[in-house]
């Protein structure tokens, strides 16, 4: 008897013993190797243990450590599942050596049946029908002669194959002889033997195999049997059971033989027998024995009602008279295996993020995938397998087809075209298939194929990813959205349905079937085959035909290919658009990539013909913007003399720019603050408030306008808004345009020369009402100070907001001591909203309380990981910063603490109150201390980081933030933790914390802090949460009690915290910093006669410098590479020559026609 079982395997079969397992009382424990840290069976055993790297030799079939992993769990018996350790005799020797129970057949059995030679010797004493065949081969010689005495073709076969492995079907001597060594070959390198035997080749044969079950003793069930016959180069696509077609004579023979073979061996556990079976002759013959569980099994287990599992399982802890219970087939079963393949392309294996997963209810499916799992190309590919039983052959087919039908699986290629059609075959349906049937049935669903993806091409929709903007998601989309919804009109869509955005450059796309499409946009070269076809109207794409989309050739950055019927593609949060920073939305959270299969959507749509050209929205390289002063203008941030010039200036788009944000370069404002107080040193910081989309925002002195990627809560002032009519403008914007801004009144949209009211629509007492485009109102409390009443003032009125559930809310974004209030203007105006809220009465503030939750998190202090970005901003991006080299030192200093274990320590006891969601990006908080004496404060970096590994823990100002993906950054590093944000939360929100929850750390170390990250991705983690609540009058009571220590606190950091600036101030840290080093023009170089001058194609600034003056380059040979518009694009060497001048270095910015390389002709040139 044992009470915990190993199950040493991985996949669907693991997860199926597991559940069995689990049922039946039993502990279980997995094994897993890197490749499947986050896998299901892993998060569904009680126990898992980690073999090794992702290849299998190094993890799944070393014996060792498969022993120690029961040994040291305490596991009482191990169960292999089918492959890998399986069949291994000595692998169950060690298993019973070890004194555990092997959950299969005896060592000696699996010896036996383990070399086909041997099988057949058994088989033949048996009496079991035979295939005419050989015995082991001593080499081609035997080979041919033997193959003349049988008869051609014959089936050249390994001993020791399985799985279709080692198997040639042979017509002539000639592909005998060819085949015969790399038979050989294969045998050794897959099954550490090159026995290999000769058997007739049946050429319409079916596979056909009978189910056993042994006690050890010399009893042996048989229960029923199988046809397996629709297979792909010898492996097993659909089974079912039972086995169409045989006569009773036939079936009856194959039950008693494969009974009496194993018997003959005291048969244990559950085995298969395998038989060809030639349909025109009505001969079964025998083809081998596989001792294992067969993948196939469920098939038979429907039936008969029954679970093989539990009967091994059972089997193993000494039971064995569930053998004597009654039992009888019923009905029909038939399974279907999704494999991860592309059957179009010569069933080539598929690899990569899975994003959405379909099951139709009410069928059975063994299977290990779900949205989240990452497909390795280290296993076997099959994802999962449907199994569907009826009362007959016919509706259990005709089951099949529906159930594939409502089966999906997203984000690589699987298999389901092909089980679709052949689950509707005419030959399969009439049971006159065979082993060979499969090879001519083919997936002819319509597919897109890509075939260059272009520069960074993403699937969106419109209006995106709304109402999540409170916990940091935005909402993507496309971000001309203009273009966009007038080519889905024009093809008769609905102007929101999914398509494809391209940046600088489109695709080429490959057509399985005829499509009518549409491009808009940017102006760019379109062609069908070549042939210069029209944008801004739909075409019809042939059948086969490519359509290629090219670069931006005149003005504009973005160009939009929209479908008919649109993308097929799964929403995620509510949304097909791709969020590429986040990797999620779209198809597999990214850009495009080569070998690519869209698909578009199947709803007939009426082509509504040409978008008029009067509605075609003017792209060009000068640009004027309406916009709406607010929330943060004059006199209280900007001066009036710096809105005045905000609107007299032309702005330049700068190179760096992206979904995220248009940065902008122009005249830097004179400011009306010296500071920001408690939120920063810069006159720009604010306390962490909501953002708009098409908010300039000022990071600095550096205006940047927020696009559809932009984050939701930050800490810089925002002038103005773009209004919504003019937002997709921001789309088009290309690096090297003009823009100027023009103030406009949100009730009609009259440009002003500037509005009277300064984005303030009205102020009530201690409450102020901002305009943040025609689209959003902040709410703002109190002074500008970190008041946690005020914070709780803004979550009342976000309540009372909910419970009245008015039509036209989009979102409500909580912030310090703010809430944004997004509106659909066309529904509910910001003018009405704004009489709404003050009509509103909310609870007086001594009354409030709400749920705070102690969320306990490891913190793996100074982490490994923080110090390299801060070595990678050293070399990178500055050296001689305050905060360099040691962020945590200078929080000490800056604290006035005297050592860094005050740090430590200061951080370790606070309790982090949650304020906001979304700092930066994902359910990332921004916390501050309960208590005040807990608040260390900083400034931040600047410039900001480039790089901060996902899930840093920094503090920046009196906050601390857990950065929620990689990206840039600025708050002072303490540490990194486990993830708050998990893309595919199984039942639950993808984020982690909620506001007013409360962040406890425990310490752990770096290598401990990497386990616990990997149990988190994998679902396996526990936190440990405490409800509660909080309350402001008992905090307001606890910081009266201790006014005295707090006054103490904070006198003691002011003066520490202003030597310190007095220390930067003398440094010249706030100095005006030089603009990087411009490239020189086309006139201050020299060009030696026959050589070339490779200039810079657009504005961007040099990321990478590859070749080095003499060197030799070659046509097409990477010389180096620009970044613009967060792309890289590698510059190459447009003839062979010698490389005589790099005129430019990293970070260099550069105009188009600037001079990048001077090349020299080469010999041959």
């Amino acid at each position: 008897m044992f009470d915990t079982l190993l199950v040493a395997n991985r996949g669907e079969i693991a997860c199926r013993i597991i559940r069995t397992a689990s049922r039946m009382g039993l502990k279980t424990v997995a094994v897993f190797s890197d490749a499947d840290r986050a896998a299901p069976h892993v998060r569904m055993a009680d126990l898992a243990v980690r073999l090794g790297p992702p290849p299998a030799r190094e993890s799944y079939l070393v014996v060792d450590r498969v022993l120690d992993a029961a040994l040291s769990t305490g596991a009482g018996a191990v169960h292999p599942g089918y492959g890998f350790l399986s069949e291994d005799a000595g692998f169950a020797t060690a298993v019973q050596d070890a004194g555990l129970a092997f959950v299969g057949p005896t060592p000696a059995q699996l010896t036996a049946f383990g070399a086909k030679h041997t099988a057949r010797d058994l088989a033949r004493r048996a009496g079991v029908p035979m295939i005419e065949g050989t015995g082991l081969l001593s080499g081609i010689d035997q080979a041919l002669d033997e193959a003349a005495r049988i008869g051609y073709p014959v089936m050249l076969k390994a001993t020791g194959g399985g799985g279709g492995i080692g198997m040639q079907a042979c017509r002539n001597p000639e592909e005998l002889i060819e085949a015969y060594d790399r038979v050989e070959r294969l045998a050794v390198a897959s099954f550490g033997s090159g026995g290999v035997f000769l058997e007739r080749f049946v050429q319409r044969a079916r596979h056909v195999e009978v189910q056993v079950f042994g006690d050890g003793h010399g009893r042996v069930v048989a229960l029923g049997d199988r046809d397996c016959s629709l297979q792909r180069r010898n492996q097993k696509v659909i089974e079912e059971a039972p086995a169409p077609g045989l006569p009773g004579h036939v079936r009856a023979r194959l039950h008693e033989s494969a009974a009496a073979l194993c018997a003959s061996v005291d048969y244990r556990s559950a085995g298969t027998v395998e038989f060809v079976y030639d349909a025109e002759r009505e001969e079964a013959s025998f083809l081998e024995v596989n001792a294992r569980l067969q993948v196939e099994h469920p098939v038979t287990e429907e039936i008969f009602g029954i679970d093989l599992v539990e009967w091994m399982l059972r089997l193993a802890r000494g039971e064995a008279e569930f053998l004597d219970e009654p039992r009888r087939a019923a009905g029909a079963a038939v399974e279907a295996r999704v494999y991860a393949e592309d059957p179009t392309q010569g069933h080539r294996p598929s690899a990569g993020l899975i994003t959405n997963t379909v099951f139709p209810e009410g069928v059975r499916v063994d299977g290990w995938v779900s949205a989240g799992t990452e497909v390795s190309t280290a296993y076997d590919p099959m994802l999962a397998k449907v199994i569907v039983t009826a009362e007959t052959r016919e509706q259990a087919y005709a089951r099949l087809g529906l159930v594939l039908k409502g089966t999906r699986i997203d984000g690589i290629e699987t298999n389901l075209g092909l089980l679709r059609a052949a689950a509707a075959n005419p030959q399969v349906l009439a049971a006159l298939h065979s082993t060979a049937t499969l090879a001519d049935v083919h997936d002819e669903e319509p597919r897109i194929v890509v075939e260059r993806p272009g520069t960074m091409t993403t699937v969106q929709d419109w209006p995106g990813r709304t109402g999540l903007w409170e916990v940091g998601v935005p909402p993507s989309g496309p971000m001309d959205d203009l273009s966009f919804r007038l080519g889905n009109k024009a093809l008769g869509n609905d102007e929101g349905a999914p398509g494809l955005e391209c940046t600088v450059d489109g695709p080429a796309l490959r057509f399985s079937a005829e499509t009518t499409i549409c491009v808009t946009g940017a102006a760019a070269p379109v062609t069908v085959d070549g042939v210069r076809v029209p944008r801004w109207e739909p075409v019809v794409v042939p059948a086969g035909s490519v359509l290629d989309v090219g670069r931006v050739s005149e003005s504009g950055l973005r160009i939009y290919v929209l479908f008919a019927g649109g993308l097929d593609v799964p929403e995620y949060l509510g949304s097909a658009s791709t969020f590429t920073l986040g990797q999620f939305g779209g198809h597999g959270g990214r850009a495009l990539r080569i070998g690519d299969v869209l698909r578009a959507g199947t709803d007939p749509v009426t082509v509504a013909g040409p978008v008029p050209v009067a509605d075609r929205p003017a792209i060009r390289r000068e640009w004027r913007i309406r916009v709406t002063e607010g929330p943060h203008a004059a006199p209280e941030f900007f001066t009036r003399e710096d809105i005045d010039e905000f609107y007299a200036a032309t702005f330049e788009v700068h190179f760096n720019s992206a979904r995220t944000g248009v940065r902008l370069v122009g005249p830097k404002p004179r400011w009306a603050r010296t500071d920001g107080g408690e939120a920063g040193l810069h006159p720009s910081n604010i306390h962490d408030t909501p953002y708009s989309v098409g908010a300039i925002d000022f990071t600095g002195d550096v205006p940047i306008l927020l696009g559809p990627d932009g984050p939701s809560l930050g800490g810089f002032v925002c002038p103005a808004t773009v209004i919504t009519a003019e937002r997709w403008k921001l789309g088009q914007l290309s690096p090297g345009d003009s823009v100027t801004f023009v103030s406009t009144d949100d009730r009609d949209f009259v440009p002003l020369i500037r509005t009277v009211d300064d984005g303030i629509l009205a102020r009530d007492e201690d409450v102020t009402y901002r305009r943040s485009g025609d689209d959003n109102l902040l709410v703002e409390f109190g002074p500008m100070t970190l008041d946690l009443g005020l914070r709780m003032r803004g979550h009342a009125l976000m309540d009372r907001l909910r419970a009245e559930g008015l039509d036209g809310v989009v979102d409500l974004t909580p912030g310090i001591r703010s809430l944004q209030i997004h509106v659909d203007p066309a529904k509910l105006p910001v003018r009405k909203l704004l009489d709404v809220v003050r009509s509103l009465d909310l609870p007086a503030a001594e009354d409030l309380a709400v749920p705070s939750r102690v969320v306990h998190l490891p913190l793996s202090w100074d982490d490994p990981a923080t110090r390299e970005a801060i070595a990678r901003y050293m070399a990178g991006v500055r050296d001689d910063a305050p905060w360099c080299p040691w962020n945590i030192e200078f929080i000490r200093r800056v604290n006035g603490l005297d050592s860094v274990h005050d740090v430590f320590r200061t951080v370790f006891d606070a309790s982090y109150l949650v304020l906001g969601l979304g700092d930066v990006y994902l359910g990332a908080p921004v916390a501050t201390p309960l208590d005040p004496r807990h608040r260390l404060v900083t400034t931040k970096y600047n410039p900001a980081r480039t790089w901060t590994p996902e899930n840093a823990v920094g503090i920046g100002g009196a906050y601390l933030c857990i950065y929620g993906m990689e990206g840039p950054g600025g708050y002072q590093f303490v540490g990194r933790t486990v993830q708050v944000w998990n893309r595919w939360a199984r039942g639950e929100t993808p984020w982690l914390l909620r506001h007013f929850d409360q962040i406890r750390w425990y310490p752990v170390g770096a290598e401990e802090l990497l386990d616990l990250r990997a149990d988190v991705a994998a679902g396996r983690h526990r936190f440990r949460i405490e409800e509660g609540t909080f309350r402001l009058a008992d905090h307001q009571a606890f910081l009266n009690s201790h006014q005295d220590s707090i006054a103490e606190f904070r006198a003691k950091q002011a003066a520490a915290f202003g030597k310190e600036r007095a220390a930067w101030a003398e440094a010249g840290e706030f100095d005006p910093r030089p603009e990087p080093v411009a490239a020189p023009s086309v006139g201050e170089v020299a060009v030696p006669d026959g050589g070339m001058l490779v200039q810079a194609p657009f504005v961007s600034s040099v990321w990478r410098v590859d070749a080095r003056p003499g060197d030799s380059v070659v046509a097409g040979q990477p010389l180096l590479a620009l970044e613009a518009m967060k792309l890289e694009t590698v510059v190459l060497a447009p003839c062979d020559g010698v490389v005589v001048d790099i005129l430019v270095t990293p970070g260099a910015q550069v105009a188009p026609g600037n001079p990048l390389v001077v090349l020299a002709a080469g010999k041959d040139s």
